[in-house]
């Protein structure tokens, strides 16, 4: 269904957008009907991490995610960008904003260090590369890129994606550089108080994830999730994002999806391929993720989010968890968000 023509900037919101929807996701009556059908050739579908996102990073986010979908739209308009440049685009730019955790705003483990992971999928040839636990490198997607495009393998962890780095010339970023004041301080809180961090873990509270869906010209999916992980997590902890039919997962005889939330819990339900299995079903993206959100919190009382593509152009948006901040590019529009059911709509410049 193609989306309504809306007056620029315009939020829509219900008394469902208020309040956790039977159906597992916090919802408005816009977001429930957007089974949206893209008239033209490229979609992009970015997010910058489904949580309780605190006010204070509540503008930054929208704006984050904002200028990424609009710098991975134009590589796909200007005709020689593929699915799997405008997802790389997208991600690199919020690893690039401290206001997300991936990149130069991801959190501290445990020793007060910063170990990333990534995860890049090509919904053509169903080739993946991932890489976790790396240190010292800026965009941990593009690395991820690099060992679907240049090993036999699918992922690569530690000390071997840093020497698989060294070898391809990736530049080495010192660790201080990826550590942010704001992430410093939050290590500094939950250090004195470890009982919070176990809070932490199985809450909407921490930071998360960031993301990226596409189509292009070709017909071509993809997509790719990175992030920080948890504060004070244990080193060597490896969430969902990197793991294929967990943090993502791209087909192009379905869709593609970018997940986001407590990672533990969607690893246990895999929640990436099960929107998937949803959508081979015969349901549209929102309702295929509202299906997922709702089995993952009540089988293993899991909060998260998705940003999800059907192979023909169709979209949708969907989080449990009290905010999400994403952006869409279809149709010549840009679709925006923060609060659950809340969608703004611009004439893309």
């Amino acid at each position: 269904m193609q989306a309504p023509a809306k007056e620029p900037g315009r939020v829509e919101k219900s008394q469902a957008a208020e309040k956790l929807n039977d159906d597992g996701g916090n919802d408005g009556e816009e977001t429930r009907r957007r089974r949206r059908r893209n008239p033209g050739p490229a979609v992009v579908v970015v997010h910058g991490g489904a949580w309780a996102i605190p006010d204070d990073l509540a503008e930054a986010s929208v704006a984050g995610v904002k200028r990424a979908v609009v710098r991975a739209h134009e590589l796909l308009s200007s005709g020689g960008g593929s699915a799997l440049d405008a997802v790389e685009a997208a991600v690199k730019a919020l690893e690039d904003d401290v206001a997300f955790d991936a990149g130069h705003g991801s959190v501290l483990t445990e020793a007060g260090e910063v170990e990333m992971d990534a995860l890049m999928m090509d919904g053509r040839t169903l080739r993946l590369g991932s890489v976790s636990c790396v240190q010292g490198v800026a965009n941990p997607v593009s690395l991820a890129r690099a060992v679907m495009e240049k090993t036999e393998h699918a992922m690569l962890t530690a000390a071997g994606a840093a020497r698989f780095a060294e070898a391809q010339g990736v530049a080495r970023v010192p660790q201080h550089e990826l550590v942010t004041e704001a992430a410093r301080s939050e290590w500094e809180r939950y250090r004195r108080y470890r009982h919070a961090v176990r809070a932490l873990f199985s809450s909407e509270r921490a930071h998360d994830t960031v993301g990226a869906v596409a189509l292009d010209a070709r017909g071509d999916v993809a997509c790719a999730t990175s992030t920080g992980g948890i504060t004070n997590k244990m080193p060597g902890r490896v969430g969902d994002s990197p793991i294929v039919g967990c943090g993502g997962y791209a087909d192009n005889a379905v869709g593609a999806v970018s997940t986001t939330g407590h990672g533990e819990s969607i690893m246990k339900v895999t929640l990436a391929r099960l929107i998937l299995f949803h959508m081979e079903a015969g349901k549209s993206p929102d309702e295929a993720t509202a299906l997922a959100l709702s089995h993952m919190r009540d089988r293993v009382g899991g909060h998260g989010g998705a940003v999800v593509l059907g192979r023909d152009g169709c979209w949708g948006v969907r989080c449990s968890t009290e905010r999400m901040a994403w952006a869409a590019v279809a149709a010549g529009s840009l679709y925006y968000g923060l609060q659950p059911g809340e969608v703004h709509i611009e004439p893309l410049k």
